[in-house]
């Protein structure tokens, strides 16, 4: 049986991707590491990751939450080199 950890590492993902999407879309880490499993399988599931990234870091900006736009930022970015999207 495969952990958490090892579909993240398969996927290529980071736990600090899945939390930040986990939290963002008020879901549980494990629910959100599954669903984002499924979505890097392809590249349309790719592109609306990084588009949830980048809402994050909208939605945090807007709020005045400079350290989760931070966080949110450095994952959207280590996440486009990771699946080799163009930068922003």
């Amino acid at each position: 049986m495969l952990s958490t950890r090892d579909c993240l590492d398969y996927c290529d993902l980071t736990d600090g991707e899945v939390a930040l999407i986990a939290e963002f879309e008020g879901i549980p880490d494990v629910m959100a590491a599954q669903v984002l499993c499924g979505l890097v399988q392809t590249d349309e599931g790719v592109q609306l990751l990084a588009q949830w990234l980048r809402e994050l870091i909208e939605y945090a900006d807007a709020a005045g939450l400079p350290e989760k736009a931070a966080r949110a930022r450095a994952e959207f970015e280590r996440f486009t080199m990771a699946y080799h999207l163009p930068p922003q």
